[in-house]
């Protein structure tokens, strides 16, 4: 894996200010790995503000040697899910890793993934906030950790995951495992990371979960109607799969 080549995936709305230096840091971490075939895709999921813009000016000025740039545009405003769904299925290397343009979790974390799935046991690893709290370097503001906290108990019970931490968006696949979770998942909005994992499950695709360090990062795109929404999502993610619709 250390030599395999690796899409990042980064989904974009009105992130002008943040996806520059996002994305000076995350170039300058795949060319220290010159043997490593690299490539950074920016989806722009319908932005009101200057993201399509300088995700270009920035895929121009980052684009040389082992890393290239893309930028891919969503037809409007389609949400978290669907950029990150469009993203992975237009990736083009051997591994895909989807992560916030805000990089809550350093692009140096992606190192922990990668030696996760080193040793071929693994064809998903994703990192989490809940199996070391200490990697937290900045939490969210406690009402927002509660409610975090108690959606995953809910996904635990509800969805069948044994995991801790499903929704922190940092999530590592092989292009294997892409291919197949993306193609059948459905929720556009922010539930969809529960899906994508109860579908690298069901298709059966090992996954495992890794402690990442995490830092809460204000102008969260996540209101209080999306997070409700998502406690929803856990339930239509199993009538999905009663009905059949991940056949």
């Amino acid at each position: 894996m250390s030599a395999a080549s690796v899409s990042v995936v980064i989904p974009a709305y009105n992130e002008e200010e943040r996806l520059p230096p996002s994305l000076e840091r995350v170039a300058e971490y795949l060319r220290a790995r010159p043997k490593r075939e690299a490539e950074i895709v920016v989806v722009n999921d319908g932005s009101s503000d200057r993201t399509a813009e300088v995700a270009r000016q920035a895929a121009e000025r980052l684009t040389g040697g082992n890393v290239r740039v893309r930028v891919l545009d969503n037809p409007g405003n389609k949400g978290k899910g669907y950029s990150v769904r469009h993203g992975m299925r237009k990736a083009e290397c051997e591994w895909a890793l989807f992560t916030d343009a805000d990089l809550s979790s350093p692009i140096e974390e992606l190192d922990k993934l990668t030696e996760a799935v080193e040793s071929g046991a693994y064809e998903v690893a994703f990192g989490s906030r809940a199996l070391d709290r200490s990697l937290v370097g900045k939490h969210q503001p406690m009402l927002r950790e509660i409610a975090g906290r108690s959606f995953n108990l809910c996904v635990r019970l509800g969805a069948g995951l044994p995991y801790k931490d499903t929704q922190c968006g940092f999530k590592l696949f092989s292009r294997r495992a892409a291919q197949a979770v993306f193609a059948k998942q459905r929720m556009d909005g922010f539930g969809f990371d529960v899906e994508i994992l109860f579908l690298a499950r069901k298709l059966g695709f090992p996954a495992v979960e890794v402690p990442v360090r995490w830092f809460d990062a204000e102008g969260s795109k996540v209101s209080t109607l999306n997070g409700l929404n998502a406690f929803l999502d856990i339930i239509r993610v199993r009538c999905n799969d009663l009905l059949g619709r991940y056949s």
